[in-house]
């Protein structure tokens, strides 16, 4: 984490990560090991998980680190989703977790909005919430592993989604996680501004 991470760190109380997950443990694990390491650098420091992950509950979480479960998705063979246990169309599923993504975000009012990964969120479901957070004092972060996909793959992706201008409106920092021994992903990635 660079100088300038952490000082946004600590001037914080409140942060909160928004992982699209579905049924995978990689993002799960990903922002508990984060909201982890934060809490114990940081002792002043409390930290909300928002998650569709369907297992969050058989982790435990150090003191100062909760979630929130929304409702759960799962991504098909065919690359579509659908709802993993509620039997309602996937319209409405997306309506409820955008929904409890806005209030949740609104309630618990975080220094930093972490979003891991999804720039807007699973089929844009962050889109509002970023758009509400952008009027207000809280810091916007997109946090992205150190190993992604093919930047071309990604770039295409992203571009399919409308990511593109949404990135420098919407988000303060961009992070990237892992081991420098990976290498810088930004030289890839020609979006990525160094």
């Amino acid at each position: 984490m660079d100088a300038d991470a952490k000082g946004t760190i600590l001037k914080s109380r409140r942060l909160l990560i928004y992982s699209h997950d579905s049924f995978g443990l990689g993002h799960l694990r990903r922002c508990r090991a984060l909201a982890h390491a934060l809490v114990e650098a940081y002792k002043d420091l409390s930290v909300l998980i928002l998650t569709g992950s369907p297992i969050i509950g058989r982790f435990d979480f150090k003191a100062r680190v909760d979630f929130v479960r929304i409702p759960g998705v799962i991504k098909l063979h065919n690359g579509d989703y659908t709802s993993l246990a509620l039997h309602i169309d996937l319209a409405d599923t997306l309506a409820l977790r955008e929904s409890i993504i806005l209030h949740t975000t609104r309630v618990f009012a975080p220094d930093i909005f972490l979003v891991d990964k999804e720039p807007l969120g699973l089929k844009g479901e962050v889109h509002s919430t970023l758009k509400m957070l952008h009027e207000t004092p809280t810091r916007t972060i997109l946090g992205l592993r150190d190993v992604m996909d093919a930047p071309e793959l990604l770039t295409e992706e992203w571009r399919n989604k409308g990511v593109f201008g949404e990135l420098e409106r919407l988000y303060d920092e961009l992070w990237v996680y892992g081991t420098r021994a990976m290498g810088n992903p930004s030289k890839a990635c020609p979006w990525i501004r160094r």
